[in-house]
């Protein structure tokens, strides 16, 4: 339930339309999407460096944030794995509750809390500007978003979508 919140909220928050989730689905915005976590510890961690000017790199990553996906041109195919996650995360999020879908929710439940823990611990190894849970969290976040991206892969293939070979 409140991995499914997450979910939507975000969705809210980013404005995502149909256009931007066709671009989204491109390959290279899905991949470069990844880049959000690593780039934020980045920006919150030039604090030791930038002071108060730390807060340009971070705006500069929201801004990323927000325009990545709509930089990149829909996919001319979307047979690969991250344009199907992605693909996929926009049907769990349009109809994740739906009972042909059950089978997939405690894995997700459980990933996003994983994801939740790992930033959470990240969050608190950039307060107080420790490497060791910065990099650990960074790697449970990071780790836990793939994992739910090839179970987004999943739903996508059980939602019968187009252009996917039979699983």
């Amino acid at each position: 339930m409140g991995r499914d919140l997450v979910f939507r909220a975000s969705a809210r928050l980013m404005a995502m339309d149909d256009a931007a989730w066709a671009r989204h689905a491109n390959p290279w915005s899905g991949w470069s999407r990844l880049s959000v976590l690593p780039l934020l510890s980045v920006a919150a961690w030039s604090r030791i460096w930038l002071g108060w000017g730390a807060l340009a790199p971070l705006a500069l990553v929201l801004v990323w944030t927000w325009a990545n996906p709509r930089l990149f041109p829909p996919p001319a195919s979307t047979g690969s794995w991250m344009s199907r996650g992605v693909l996929g995360e926009r049907i769990w999020l349009t109809q994740g509750t739906d009972p042909a879908f059950a089978h997939h929710r405690p894995m997700v439940r459980a990933l996003g809390l994983a994801g939740a823990l790992g930033l959470g611990l990240l969050l608190a190894g950039l307060a107080l500007l420790a490497p060791a849970p910065t990099a650990a969290g960074l790697a449970v976040a990071m780790l836990s978003k793939l994992w739910l991206l090839d179970r987004m892969v999943w739903v996508h293939r059980d939602a019968g979508a187009p252009g996917l070979p039979p699983g």
